[in-house]
């Protein structure tokens, strides 16, 4: 290696190492549990709740008479958390208690009592709830997640604060939250309505406790976001200095497929924090347009190493995306499952001539390799792969975890087909 090459490669290491202490960092500041004072100032209104199907937002009337309705228990299981961030106290939703299937609007209700004195009391989360809701206290909508009524558009759930009246302290009151689940998506076992009960707190505390929530849901999506970055800042110089490679059809391409994969991962956090996106478009951008387009362009970067790419691969590989569009466009399983196993049977097919004839072959089948990994999570589901893990108390995807591996990988591999002897074109 030459000095420029040794010189990017000690950029390369010092900010993998940057980026892994600022991950670390945010997962043992977001995994801490709630601090005790502040759990020990509010009250966690699980328990019973009054649940029913359908809507009516009569319902949110303190004299609706629910006695007729059904009782569901949010009291978790001790230790329990959800199976993506890790938020601590998750119960199942209502198809883990009698109603498998349904997907729309259901109602929750339950009678408040709050301390007397003279302190300001709100009202902090829930923090998990399939896919949107409202909250009302007494009949007064407070606020919530999304957007109900004729046109639901739902977005993801965060944490939220609601302020009870100024009244309320001293006084018995009905919260009732109305939920809605986005039917056409699909569901876990357990899904629908509110997974986290909310919190009863006074102020400060209900700040800090939202403060503490909105921690731990950065810490869930940190990963989303520095990878990303990553991979835009390997792409620029990848697209930038392609002529000086050995092998510029690969780095233009990788470029690209680094792009579209960044623009998937980013998917999350977005959707997450923000309400920019909303739970069908989120679903329709990742699984019609940068699922299928971030896997042709991969195939067609990969049939660019060996030293002369297969225009049939090319080709395939184009029409299996396609038809990974349109499937995941009209929802149509078969089709994006045909894309799916046709696109990892072309890159297996790469993988092959790569053991034959390709340059620097232990390095380049080790970064396809967790490319691979990364670009079929699904797949590796079905096989008993387990998907995510929790160091810290924050929940890591296995996909997270190939990224990791597979951006400084594929790093130094740009960096190995470099060479200062080479001049642009």
């Amino acid at each position: 290696m030459d000095r420029t090459q040794r010189g990017l490669l000690a950029g390369i290491i010092a900010a993998t190492l940057i980026a892994l202490a600022v991950v670390i960092a945010a997962l043992a500041v977001g995994g801490r549990a709630d601090p005790p004072r502040l759990r020990a100032a509010a009250s966690n209104l699980d328990g019973a709740w009054r649940f029913r199907i359908g809507d009516d937002l009569r319902w949110a009337n303190p004299g609706t008479d629910d006695r007729g309705w059904e009782t569901l228990d949010l009291n978790a299981p001790p230790g329990s958390h959800d199976a993506d961030v890790g938020l601590p106290g998750y119960v199942g939703g209502w198809m883990a208690h009698g109603h498998p299937g349904y997907q729309g609007y259901a109602w929750y209700r339950r009678t408040v009592a709050v301390p007397a004195g003279n302190r300001a009391w709100d009202l902090v989360g829930p923090t998990a709830v399939d896919d949107g809701y409202e909250l009302y206290w007494n009949g007064v909508r407070l606020g919530g997640s999304g957007r109900l009524g004729a046109t639901p558009r739902v977005v993801g759930t965060r944490p939220m604060l609601f302020a009870l009246p100024a009244d309320a302290a001293g006084s018995r009151g009905v919260l009732a939250i109305r939920t809605y689940m986005q039917p056409g998506n699909a569901a876990a076992d357990d899904g629908g309505g509110m997974h986290i009960a909310p919190l009863l707190a006074p102020r400060p505390e209900s700040h800090a406790l939202y403060r503490v929530q909105w921690w731990r849901t950065i810490a869930g999506y940190i990963v989303d976001l520095i990878e990303p970055l990553a991979m835009f800042a390997l792409a620029g110089p990848a697209l930038v200095f392609r002529r000086r490679s050995s092998h510029p059809g690969f780095l233009a391409l990788a470029g690209i497929a680094l792009v579209l994969s960044a623009l998937k991962r980013l998917a999350n956090p977005t959707y997450a924090w923000t309400d920019l996106l909303s739970l069908p478009a989120y679903v329709w951008w990742m699984n019609a347009i940068l699922a299928p387009l971030g896997m042709a362009a991969w195939t067609l970067a990969w049939n660019r190493w060996c030293p002369r790419a297969w225009r049939t691969i090319d080709v395939a590989a184009l029409a299996l995306a396609v038809a990974g569009a349109a499937g995941g466009a009209m929802h149509v399983t078969a089709l994006t499952s045909l894309s799916r196993l046709g696109l990892l049977a072309l890159l297996g097919l790469m993988a092959m001539r790569m053991v034959r004839d390709g340059p620097m072959r232990v390095m380049a089948l080790a970064t396809m390799a967790w490319v691979l990994i990364e670009q079929f999570p699904d797949e590796l589901s079905a096989i008993g792969v387990p998907g995510i893990w929790f160091p810290l108390g924050i929940g890591v995807s296995r996909t997270q975890y190939a990224y990791a591996i597979a951006i400084p990988l594929l790093a130094v591999l740009i960096v190995r087909t470099l060479s200062s002897n080479r001049t642009p074109r």
